[in-house]
């Protein structure tokens, strides 16, 4: 399990617990958290679920595959660095205390 923070734009910070191999997208929608509307259900078809991280976990997450980065060209307002599709970002203990932040809409 990790535990991990989501904060809503307008700054409602959510944090829970996630079991291991869930999805941080998984984790967002089965905890009810508004801001990951996760569309395509999790295939990497869309950008509704993208996140920023922050700026401490960019480095410790795995980097981001040639299908995350093309998906990312259509979300809202992307950060070079810190944007991430949550559906990517596989949950074990290397992510515990994690926090992501939503953008101000998906799209």
């Amino acid at each position: 399990m990790a535990k991990i923070t989501y904060i809503e734009h307008n700054g409602t910070k959510h944090e829970v617990e996630v079991a291991n191999g869930m999805t941080v997208m998984e984790g967002a929608r089965d905890n009810g958290i508004p801001g990951i509307d996760a569309d395509c259900g999790g295939a990497c078809a869309c950008s509704t679920c993208h996140v920023y991280v922050a700026p401490e976990w960019v480095e410790k997450l795995p980097a981001r595959e040639a299908m995350e980065e093309d998906m990312l060209d259509f979300a809202f307002e992307p950060d070079a660095e810190r944007s991430r599709l949550t559906c990517q970002l596989k949950v074990s203990d290397a992510l515990d205390g994690l926090v992501v932040q939503m953008p101000e809409k998906q799209i």
